[in-house]
């Protein structure tokens, strides 16, 4: 079956405060970084999907997305999948 690989991004939604955010802002500047107006946490994954297809992958993708990479009260995602590649049966020596 081949293999897909997705990039998942995962950010707090615009109207909801980011303290870590804000402390990075704040340590970027102290390093005389004066040109940071703000900053954004987020968190990012490197997924390997099994599927028969690109939809299927996306499909798989999303589920995890919506039950548990992201909290839909207060996060917001978006994924890219990349290109098939065979699937292998284990470890090549």
């Amino acid at each position: 079956m081949p293999v897909f690989h997705a990039s998942v991004y995962v950010t707090l939604k615009p109207a909801v405060n980011d303290p870590q955010g804000s402390t990075i802002a704040e340590s970027l500047r102290s390093l005389g970084l004066g040109s940071v107006r703000r900053v954004r946490a987020g968190k990012f994954f490197e997924i390997e999907v099994e599927a028969a297809d690109g939809e299927a992958a996306r499909s798989e993708v999303e589920q995890m997305c919506r039950r548990l990479l992201a909290n839909p009260v207060i996060e917001e995602y978006r994924f890219e999948i990349g290109g098939a590649q065979a699937g292998s049966d284990g470890p090549t020596a």
